[in-house]
């Protein structure tokens, strides 16, 4: 005989999977199969990287993985003498950096390019790149060292200390406010108050640290401009605003959590936190991946059901199983249980959902720092679902309510485990995406194939990344006048052929971002020597096509 409890339980946990099983269809099918933003890397130049073109240019053009905003006086072009050449601060377009260099004055020779730019996910990229006018220089101007991350390990601790106020705050505050024991509500309100002090520190020491990545100096170095600069970044009012709601919510929190509040002020308290958990997709990885609406949607559902469940375990251990009487338990393990069913049932859903987006591919989950962490953040957390596992069998089969102190004792093996698990999430928010692990990696080892190439009527540079078989490969050309100019193209015709192996030319269909900028994904199905060719029309009556080759081992 099935009782209404028992059929209860079995209607929320089919509830739970089947939400989140819809969740997951949502988000991996829509998973594209080309790595994208997120973690922007530099992926084309104009002058290419080393090039070597007639005169020097009146603007050097920079091309990101992602939409970037340039930090203020950290994005210089230096001449051969090593003086800067910019004239006037550079203008971001998109994915796309523009500077501005003097008209007159620029001497031949090696110019260096130095840029700190920070993503739309609100990550600091920076480097430097040289190219030469007319010859290189006998003594070129030295690559700037620099530090991308200055702030160290600030930005995963302020992390941490954040994802810790949010199971605080919320978990608590919730089981207070659905009048479980009195005698208790106090602590648990106190706990709530303690969890928001802690999203408060948090947030003011991701501002810092920020602050210290968007200037390039360390925390210690920082002064009261290089912190009130944050504010007129893309994530400094993401950060205010968290600010301001953990506020407002502690006005609220005395009255619901104490279990005094009407439905008004108890639904003012889940706007308000529905709005605080929103303010974490929008300062990091979900804006800025190929899916923003469902990346931040798995986002904040993977948030929620972490602090629901991590809190309610929290406020079970300490303030519910010791000394509450066993009928009480009775009551309340059996509610807690569903509770933590459906919140586990999203957080695996979410988190299942947010892999595949970020992921990318398959050989990413084992083949990235991004997947095996996030690997092993999925094993501890498999571990600890097992406990919880057991937990529900007791509580199902009536025995918990008689063993309070076992249930503590696994309620506690839990969060030492979850502990963990947080600590993962804090470094996987500032790793790149697996999805993106190719960009990266050819911005870092420099891989890719630039050339320039001449005709009688234009000068064309082009460069190619990563030059890998299998994978998405992005072409960059840009045409100039022979004086060094840039010459608007009319048609752009492209084709790749590879005659070893009995390939014939392929038409490859070329965007054009700008006049004389030429853009297209191409796919390099076979390893050999690659012959490319660009057919270029910048006129009624002026074409001329010049031909690479490109080798792909």
């Amino acid at each position: 005989m099935i009782t209404k409890y028992e059929l209860l339980c079995v209607r929320t946990t089919r509830s739970a999977v089947l939400l989140g099983f819809l969740l997951a269809l949502l988000s991996v099918p829509l998973t594209p199969a080309t790595p994208a933003a997120a973690h922007a890397a530099l992926v084309a130049t104009s002058p290419v990287r080393d090039a070597v073109i007639g005169t020097p240019p009146g603007e050097v053009v920079l091309v990101f993985s992602e939409s970037v905003s340039p930090v203020v006086g950290r994005v210089q072009v230096l001449g051969p003498d090593g003086r800067r050449v910019t004239a006037g601060e550079p203008v971001a377009d998109g994915a796309t950096l523009r500077i501005p260099v003097r008209v007159s004055n620029r001497p031949l020779g090696t110019y260096l390019v130095s840029y700190r730019v920070i993503s739309a996910d609100s990550h600091p990229v920076a480097g430097s790149f040289a190219y030469s006018a007319g010859a290189p220089s006998a003594t070129p101007p030295e690559p700037v060292s620099v530090d991308e991350r200055p702030s160290g390990g600030w930005t995963p601790a302020a992390r941490y200390v954040g994802y810790l106020g949010l199971v605080l705050a919320v978990g608590p505050t919730l089981l207070g406010a659905a009048r479980w024991p009195r005698r208790r509500r106090r602590a648990v309100t106190t706990t709530g108050y303690v969890g928001l002090a802690l999203v408060a520190v948090g947030t003011a020491g991701t501002w810092v640290a920020q602050a210290a990545d968007m200037v390039g100096v360390p925390v210690g170095g920082l002064t009261r401009g290089d912190l009130t600069a944050v504010a007129g970044s893309d994530v400094g009012p993401v950060l205010g605003a968290r600010l301001a709601l953990a506020g407002i919510a502690a006005g609220l929190l005395s009255a619901v959590a104490g279990g005094r509040a009407g439905r008004g002020r108890r639904t003012a308290l889940a706007v308000v936190g529905l709005a605080g958990l929103v303010t974490w997709p929008l300062a990091g990885h979900p804006v800025a991946s190929p899916l923003p609406p469902v990346s931040i949607l798995a986002d904040l559902v993977h948030l929620a059901g972490m602090s629901v469940w991590l809190g309610g375990l929290v406020t079970l251990a300490v303030f519910v199983l010791p000394g509450t009487h066993r009928r009480v338990l009775g009551r309340i393990l059996p509610a807690w249980s569903r509770w933590a069913t459906v919140a586990v049932g999203w957080l695996v859903a979410s988190g299942v959902g947010q892999a595949a987006i970020e992921l990318g591919r398959p050989g990413a989950l084992v083949g990235t720092t991004y997947g095996r962490l996030l690997c092993a953040k999925a094993a501890l957390l498999a571990a600890v679902l097992g406990v919880a596992a057991w937990q529900r069998r007791m509580v199902r089969d009536g025995r918990a309510a008689d063993r309070p102190g076992r249930v503590a004792r696994a309620a506690g093996v839990e969060l030492a485990a979850t502990a963990v698990v947080l600590a993962l999430t804090a470094v996987l928010v500032q790793t790149p995406p697996g999805r993106t692990a190719d960009t990266q990696a050819a911005r870092a080892t420099r891989e890719g194939v630039a050339q320039t190439l001449t005709s009688a009527g234009y000068t064309l540079q082009f460069d190619i990344y990563p030059v890998r078989v299998g994978v998405p490969n992005s072409l960059h050309a840009y045409v100039y006048t022979p004086q060094g100019q840039p010459l608007p193209v009319a048609q752009w015709t492209v084709s790749l052929a590879l005659p070893a192996a009995g390939i014939e030319p392929m038409t490859v269909p070329v965007e054009s971002p700008e006049p004389h900028h030429g853009s297209a994904e191409i796919s390099l199905p076979a390893r050999g020597d690659w012959t490319i060719r660009f057919t270029v029309r910048t006129s009624d009556i002026d074409q001329a096509t010049v031909t690479a080759t490109v080798p792909v081992g």
